[in-house]
């Protein structure tokens, strides 16, 4: 069984997905600079660690509902 999360949708080419296939976490990540760049995880735990690196809340200055938004959003894989 497969389930599909949207972490976050500006438009068609600047989003974040993340599917539970069994034991695999597979977070697809695709935007307009880079393309798509996909991540496997065997847990949760690492999971967090990528985004906690991934989206440091210094880089969220002046927006912390923003980084907020997106830490539960995570949380809820």
């Amino acid at each position: 069984m497969i389930k599909k999360h949207e972490i976050y949708k500006k438009d068609k080419w600047n989003m974040m997905t993340v599917e539970v296939q069994g034991k695999y976490i597979i977070l697809r990540e695709i935007s307009d600079q880079w393309g798509e760049e996909s991540h496997t995880f065997l847990s949760r735990p690492a999971m967090m660690d990528w985004v906690n690196r991934r989206f440091p809340k210094e880089d969220f200055a002046g927006n912390e509902e923003e980084w907020n938004d997106i830490m539960n959003a995570f949380k809820q894989v």
